[in-house]
């Protein structure tokens, strides 16, 4: 699995104009999965979420993780994190998950996440989205399990 995560002071989805979900202080997470991923690969995710430490300290160090500085997570699906982009000038998705499959572990890793201390808000699995942030710093990483 992978996900590009941005720290955030706000970021919301929008689904045909309506807001599916938004967070204020945290993390937007966007979530590629791909084949050979499973339930272990989403639980190594979820703690690397919960536990990078991406935000400041009193002495503005990034020392905090996303509970410590009270932040939400925001976990957007999207498939096309898990393009090949090495050759040729279009990208190949053969290494992503087929549909139903990245939607089950997609489903189990915000299941996951919503069963602990962080708040979370989610995208909409498969629909087409409009993502809306302010990236804070800016501050982006890609984590991969």
């Amino acid at each position: 699995m992978k996900a590009l995560i941005q720290r955030v002071t706000r970021a919301s989805v929008e689904v045909d104009e309506r807001t599916v979900g938004q967070i204020d202080q945290g993390l937007l997470v966007l979530v590629g999965v791909e084949k050979g991923d499973d339930q272990a690969r989403a639980d190594s995710l979820l703690h690397k979420l919960l536990n990078y430490r991406v935000f400041s300290d009193a002495q503005g160090k990034m020392n905090l993780n996303v509970q410590q500085a009270g932040g939400s997570l925001l976990l957007v699906s999207q498939f096309t994190l898990a393009a090949s982009t090495r050759k040729g000038l279009r990208p190949s998705f053969s290494s992503a998950a087929p549909p139903e499959e990245g939607e089950r572990l997609f489903n189990y890793l915000v299941a996951q996440a919503q069963s602990g201390d962080v708040p979370v808000a989610t995208g909409e699995f498969g629909a087409n989205m409009q993502v809306a942030l302010v990236n804070d710093g800016p501050v982006t990483f890609m984590l991969e399990s």
